[in-house]
């Protein structure tokens, strides 16, 4: 075999690739994108949780948002105060004091308190309980107590207590996962220092909401009548509470009859016991 018939394909196939290469590399520089050296050094501040509650695709996604202006240097949940300074000194402004948010379950509804429809067998996963016919619990609204919200925290900050998930105010950096995870949608954010919350999620009727669970709130508009600084308001016959009004000064966790406006956390608190 004549040596040029080899050497001629492999040649060719070499000079191809070497051209190639060339063209290859010198679009590399031709189209590369500069990055913002602010973007490395506001990504070293960041906590690294990757968790989504700041509404970007994790922390490389925030850090580049953070470091082209379209996010604010108090942007991470996770990371909290210190981390907000350490990302305002990289971009040179003075990160601003946010309130702490916590995520809260709106239900009191715990095996003592929630009259059941069925017994369940299946596997314990809220979505799946949810799709056979809304779940055990005689109300539509209440925590089914599977703990798909448990499963989703990654900081350890949820916990099924008597069939209801509870939050852990000092653990949760209010990320949000949980009140992704909750088919029922009763886990909201709210300020964690304002203690008065209500813990129910029920518009049921009021004898429907007190047949269905003896902690409901049943519109009766006690708290309503009785708040000094009218922060609470009953709306479809369930309770809320303005923040921006509320003193938390109690009265309203008193005069409550079903202990469906607590001033705790999450867990039903008896006047005696209220802090």
């Amino acid at each position: 075999m004549d040596i040029t018939s080899i050497l001629f394909p492999v040649l060719s196939i070499g000079g191809m690739g070497v051209i190639f290469g060339a063209g290859l590399g010198l679009a590399s520089i031709k189209l590369k994108v500069e990055q913002d050296p602010k973007v490395p050094l506001v990504r070293e501040c960041l906590p690294g949780a990757n968790c989504g509650g700041c509404g970007f695709a994790g922390c490389d996604a925030l850090a580049e948002a953070i470091a082209t202006g379209k996010a604010p240097v108090n942007a991470c949940p996770v990371g909290g105060a210190a981390c907000a300074a350490k990302v305002g000194e990289v971009m040179g402004v003075k990160a601003e004091e946010g309130v702490k948010m916590v995520a809260f379950v709106k239900c009191n509804g715990n095996c003592d308190a929630a009259k059941t429809k069925f017994e369940y067998y299946g596997e314990a996963d809220c979505d799946l309980e949810n799709g056979v016919s809304g779940g055990r619990k005689a109300c539509a609204y209440g925590c089914l107590g599977d703990g798909n919200c448990v499963r989703a925290c990654k900081f350890d900050a949820l916990s099924i207590v008597n069939g209801v998930a509870v939050v852990n105010g000092d653990k949760c950096v209010a990320c949000g996962a949980c009140i992704k995870a909750c088919p029922k949608h009763i886990i909201e954010l709210v300020p964690d220092h304002m203690k008065v919350r209500v813990a129910c999620n029920s518009n049921d009727m009021p004898k429907q909401s007190k047949d269905n669970c003896s902690n409901a709130c049943m519109g009766c508009k006690m708290c309503e009548r009785n708040c000094p600084s009218e922060a609470v308001k009953v709306t479809n016959f369930l309770a809320k509470v303005d923040y921006e009004k509320c003193t938390q000064c109690g009265i309203c966790t008193e005069k409550c009859p079903t202990k469906a406006i607590t001033k705790r956390d999450g867990a039903v608190v008896l006047n005696e016991d209220a802090s």
